[in-house]
């Protein structure tokens, strides 16, 4: 039986995950990376209704309700998981396991195996990511207490971007604050690393150019990618920052927060404001979710939207900037991906740049979603966070980038 690389990416009420055949062939979209997708899903409703959904090719489903014990909590929903995988594997064991990890500080520039010092170290960045980095160290604890002897890795969303250059890593600081880790990091790195590995087979006429993606879904971001390499992005010390998103605000004058805790909020309350209460959903009143605004006749949900808009129209161009150019702006995630009329509306606000909109290859969800005159282009690709992660495991697991 071929060795099988667990990938885990989990939530708060969610376990997303994968399990990869290590020497499987290509993937459904022509990667020929040597990993196979055997099995694919999530166990959602983790504390309320717990279900284990496996998804298969297209759109099929299967959903299974889970027990309502082994659901109300991470470990005992991840306990429920490793015993159903262990059936389908005929009692075998994945050869490791990857695990989606938000922040990896200061201290990690590439993703590592996982140790208790390792543990121990991304605890600490807990604040720095709280909507994130609690749930993404859960599972990785729980497997470890049951199964210490198996390869953990720890595959960081900031390693992607952790080779700017000095200009856009800072902050205007005192230098001992910098010294300390208080930079610009940049998040939604395995989703960039992702596209930017799939340039080459997909569009290569602008795989070593300079170009923009947009990672847009209910946490959003831009990245400049020049040369396969990143060099900006618009998100910074937190996964606050840059573009608005569903529940979290984007660019924010730090006077807001000083003016905040002047009214009496402490530091925990203005945390749940940032990170819970902000963003689409504090605009619309309505919704944090795209889909529920593009259907609503509610002014509010037009706002929300138009801004959403607006702010990423600006950031494209201030990636543009930072590149000296553009040559291609790429959309990725859950709204890049699946929402034509945002894609439209922010490649229409990017005609400046040279973005000609195909509107009917756009409404389709084409590859290529500008005219063939268009001198920047424009594509919608998949990202794939989860492959990156099994990719990098299986790296560390036969020892070519060891801890």
């Amino acid at each position: 039986m071929a060795d099988t690389i667990l990938v885990i990416n989990a939530g708060s009420s969610s376990i997303k995950f994968q399990l990869f055949d290590a020497d499987g062939g290509a993937d459904g979209g022509g990667a020929a990376d040597g990993l196979g997708v055997r099995l694919r899903g999530l166990v959602e409703g983790i504390g309320t209704h717990p279900r284990l959904v496996l998804k298969g090719d297209g759109d099929a489903v299967h959903v299974e309700p889970l027990p309502a014990r082994p659901g109300d909590s991470v470990p005992e929903a991840l306990a429920f998981l490793g015993g159903w995988l262990r059936e389908q594997l005929g009692g075998a064991m994945p050869a490791a396991v990857g695990h989606r990890v938000v922040h990896g500080g200061a201290a990690y520039h590439a993703h590592v195996a996982v140790d208790d010092a390792v543990i121990a170290t991304l605890e600490t960045y807990v604040p720095l990511a709280p909507l994130h980095q609690p749930n993404n160290l859960a599972p990785i604890r729980a497997i470890r207490a049951l199964m210490p002897g198996l390869l953990q890795v720890a595959c960081f969303d900031t390693a992607f971007h952790r080779h700017h250059s000095e200009l856009a890593d800072r902050y205007a600081i005192p230098e001992e604050l910098y010294r300390e880790g208080v930079r610009r990091y940049g998040f939604h790195g395995l989703s960039y690393e992702y596209i930017a590995r799939r340039l080459p087979a997909l569009a290569p006429e602008i795989a070593g150019g300079r170009v923009v993606v947009a990672h847009l879904g209910s946490g959003a971001s831009l990245c400049a990618i020049q040369d396969g390499r990143s060099v900006e992005s618009t998100m910074g010390f937190t996964a606050l920052d840059g573009l608005p998103m569903g529940t979290r605000p984007g660019q924010l004058d730090p006077g807001v927060v000083l003016y905040l805790i002047d009214k009496g909020m402490d530091v925990r309350a203005v945390e749940r404001l940032l990170y819970h209460d902000c963003g689409l959903k504090a605009l619309s009143g309505i919704s944090n979710d795209v889909r529920d605004l593009l259907a609503s006749p509610d002014p509010r949900a037009a706002l929300a939207l138009g801004y959403f808009i607006h702010r990423a129209s600006l950031a494209i161009g201030a990636m543009a900037a930072a590149m000296g150019g553009i040559d291609a702006l790429v959309f990725t995630a859950g709204i890049g991906e699946r929402a034509p009329a945002i894609r439209k509306a922010i490649a229409q606000r990017a005609r400046w740049l040279g973005v000609a909109v195909d509107e009917r290859a756009n409404e389709a969800g084409e590859l290529r979603i500008t005219r063939p005159d268009s001198r920047v282009k424009a594509y919608v690709i998949p990202t794939d966070e989860e492959r990156m992660i099994a990719l990098h495991t299986r790296d560390i697991l036969g020892g070519r980038h060891p801890a």
